[in-house]
């Protein structure tokens, strides 16, 4: 996947059928939805402006309702049975939902509909978890992250096209009705037709007993992503987006019709911008993750979010009334276009926030409970759509804020829950500083990083050339790495931040703090035990000549006690730059002798603990380090 991008997956029959499968399913979602509201406001003659409110309040209460009481039992089954097969299932389902449906489209039965759209729901509640946690069994790592970019893409495409496909064939004169039932009936054998060639995804968990109690399953599986605070945390803000962008999609048709006085092709436009717009930063994120799970991003995308969503309360004219103006004519007016750049950079840095947290869910979820975890996440995803309906209703209605107000209090409430989360895990931010550094100064070539175990305890050995060494090797390896850093560079203040954040483990020589060395082989010992992943550099310190200098036997004492396997690491290209010790220290700071340069982390095989010697070690680093400094 290093040298072809996410595309490359839509060859692929392991990929394909189910990427279609979603789509359409998405896509009959809205043609349905949109379609019934467009019945209910304008084609129901009998139908009061009361009842219209009271029925399209009803029909998006029951289609979330669904995820709040099915969720708990559709990742149990997600989980206990093969998900291609329950894929199927679940469009028969569709099918038989859709057909029902075309009879209360032709009789412009609004509870039948409604009833339907409940039904809907359902399907949408099975499909989520059985998606999301297909994913991981499907893909490897490394395309974790533009498969969910793709999945992204292709939800709010169809999200698009099904609003615009449900709004516009249920007002043919005279045949809406057929058109409409026809088509999703339609979709949905296609839909069909597409998870039958789906090949086979065994169960990950297939003795594992139901709980038919979707309020004790619930409160057990938000209990379990609870015990895992990265989990629960990428939950929370996959679910932040969800009640971020709810706000935003509910108020798009009110602030087009009286914000800038558009009409219905207006908010078609500003839809599809708003759309195309999220699909394209989820495709960005494999570039720019470097073909990993890159957390980094969320950070990035969380400012964006805020940096454009404030932008477009100060691009708005002020409300103008009800104009109904046409799509040339709204763009024959100078401040929209600020206004489309603003949401189409707010929508790409809204893919840049979420893609990456659902490729951390599902990469750190235990692979037998990955679809629990994500029908945890759809309750509260449910939550946080039905609290942004409230709190919507009372910042309009009780503050009396403007919908330009009511946006810009979204956006200023996405910077305040960003930086909370962010303090809660530094991590995040942590990672979006790495990437920033590394990729503003460095272009890195990664090779062999597969050579890095995916799960359990591990050492890792480098050469040390710079400063930047630990960032650098914290922004390649997908999994969080544990360093073991001289104790003055904590002195250092950006630099001790940095490495307290990332629970780096300070020593010193014997000579001069015998007590903080033998501190830190304990807390090595311990990491270790945990499972988790520990980087030295054995040379001791970053060398003053480019050479690379004897392994010191502190690797061979930390071995006696946990053997584990030892991956060795070579750094390329960075002797030279200015946080190396080549020349002196004005030297270095002179205007960038090798701004943005190439450099090369490679990772050699594991070597078993018994046979990883200081000087075995150091062979292989100086084999894989080759001539480059």
């Amino acid at each position: 996947m290093s040298d072809q991008n996410q595309f490359r997956l839509l060859r692929e029959r392991r990929f394909l059928p189910f990427f279609l499968t979603q789509a359409l399913g998405a896509f009959n979602d809205n043609v349905f939805k949109n379609a019934l509201v467009i019945l209910v406001a304008f084609l129901t003659a009998q139908l009061t402006v009361k009842d219209v409110n009271f029925y399209t309040n009803l029909a998006a209460g029951l289609f979330i309702l669904p995820f709040l009481l099915f969720s708990a039992t559709s990742g149990q089954l997600s989980d206990k049975f093969d998900k291609a097969r329950l894929a199927q299932l679940v469009k028969v389902l569709e099918i038989g939902i859709m057909g029902i449906a075309f009879i209360g489209f032709h009789a412009h039965s609004i509870p039948l509909l409604l009833a339907m759209l409940f039904m809907m729901g359902v399907h949408s509640t099975l499909f989520g978890p059985l998606k999301y946690g297909l994913l991981p069994q499907v893909l490897d790592q490394r395309e974790l992250t533009g498969g969910n970019g793709l999945i992204e893409m292709a939800t709010f495409v169809a999200i698009l096209l099904g609003t615009i496909a449900g709004t516009s064939l249920i007002r043919v004169d005279g045949i809406g009705a057929w058109l409409v039932g026809g088509t999703t009936i339609a979709i949905a054998i296609i839909g069909l037709l597409c998870a039958l060639a789906m090949p086979r995804a065994a169960a990950p968990d297939p003795n594992l007993k139901l709980n038919w109690n979707p309020f004790s399953e619930t409160w057990r599986n938000v209990a379990y992503i609870r015990t895992n605070r990265s989990i629960f945390l990428s939950c929370l803000g996959i679910s932040w987006f969800w009640f971020y962008g709810s706000i935003y999609f509910t108020q798009l048709p009110n602030y087009t019709k009286v914000v800038l006085g558009g009409g219905p092709g207006v908010y078609t436009l500003i839809l599809t911008v708003f759309s195309v717009g999220i699909g394209l930063g989820s495709v960005l994120c494999e570039k720019l993750s470097g073909h990993k799970v890159e957390i980094g991003l969320v950070p990035f995308g969380s400012i964006g979010m805020t940096v454009f969503g404030v932008d477009l309360y100060f691009a708005h004219p002020g409300s103008v009334g009800e104009l109904n103006l046409g799509v040339a004519a709204m763009l024959a007016q100078p401040h929209v276009w600020r206004i489309l750049i603003d949401l189409v950079l707010m929508a790409i840095f809204s893919g840049f926030f979420i893609v990456p947290l659902f490729a951390l869910v599902q990469s750190r979820s235990d692979s037998a409970r990955v679809s629990r975890v994500i029908a945890a996440n759809n309750i509260l995803n449910a939550l946080f759509m039905v609290v942004a309906a409230i709190v919507s209703a009372l910042l309009l209605n009780a503050a009396n804020l403007s919908i330009p107000g009511l946006l810009l209090a979204t956006a200023l409430m996405n910077a305040a829950v960003a930086v909370y989360i962010y303090t809660l895990v530094p991590e995040f931010l942590l990672r979006f500083i790495d990437w920033v550094l590394i990729n503003t100064l460095y272009r890195i070539r990664t090779q062999g990083l597969e050579n890095i175990p995916e799960q359990g305890p591990a050492l890792l050995v480098c050469n040390h050339i710079s400063f930047m060494d630990p960032l650098i090797i914290m922004g390649c390896v997908r999994r969080p790495v544990r360093f073991v850093m001289y104790y003055k560079i904590f002195d250092i203040p950006f630099l001790k931040w940095v490495f307290k954040s990332a629970k780096a483990i300070p020593i010193a020589g014997a000579k001069e703090d015998a007590a903080l060395m033998e501190r830190a082989f304990a807390e090595v010992d311990k990491e270790l035990a945990e499972g988790n992943i520990v980087c030295i550099f054995p040379e001791g310190g970053i060398t003053r000549d480019g050479t690379m200098q004897p392994f010191r036997p502190g690797v061979e004492r930390i071995l006696a006690a946990r053997p584990v396997p030892v991956v060795p690491l070579a750094l390329r290209g960075l002797w030279g730059s200015i946080f190396s010790r080549r020349d002196s220290t004005l030297g270095r700071l002179r205007l960038p002798r090798r701004f943005w340069s190439r450099i090369e982390l490679v990772a050699g095989a594991a070597v078993p603990a018994p046979d990883a010697s200081a000087a075995v070690l150091e062979a292989k680093v100086r084999e894989l380090r080759g001539e480059a400094a």
